[in-house]
């Protein structure tokens, strides 16, 4: 069973940056994709972006230029450094990872206040 645990969350002003980060733990294939997606109120989730265990990256047109996602293969950990925030930006953030199978984390809630 994997388990993926979230932190970083908060609630952050405009323009301002926060980093998320995502530990991931259990029996994992070397071969996966880990990445960010997010729900906002009355929105369907959403893939932020995501990064294969080869170094391969996808980004939401949206956070282009301002998200950056990166992962330690070695710790199974991933992270999301979020600059120049937006007001549209505030989701429940969750991390993903598919291998074999697709595993979820819980969330956590990055709101942006303009």
């Amino acid at each position: 069973q994997v388990q993926l645990v979230e932190s970083g969350g908060d609630l952050v002003q405009a323009g301002g940056s926060l980093r998320l980060s995502c530990a991931a733990s259990g029996s994992i294939f070397s071969n996966n994709v880990m990445g960010w997606y997010r729900q906002a109120p009355g929105k369907q989730r959403e893939l932020v972006a995501s990064m294969s265990s080869g170094g391969g990256t996808n980004y939401a047109e949206s956070v282009k230029g301002r998200f950056t996602i990166s992962r330690d293969n070695a710790k199974n950990t991933m992270h999301l450094q979020m600059n120049s925030l937006k007001p549209e930006d505030t989701a429940v953030y969750y991390c993903n990872l598919k291998d074999v199978r697709e595993y979820w984390g819980q969330g956590t809630q990055v709101t942006v206040s303009s």
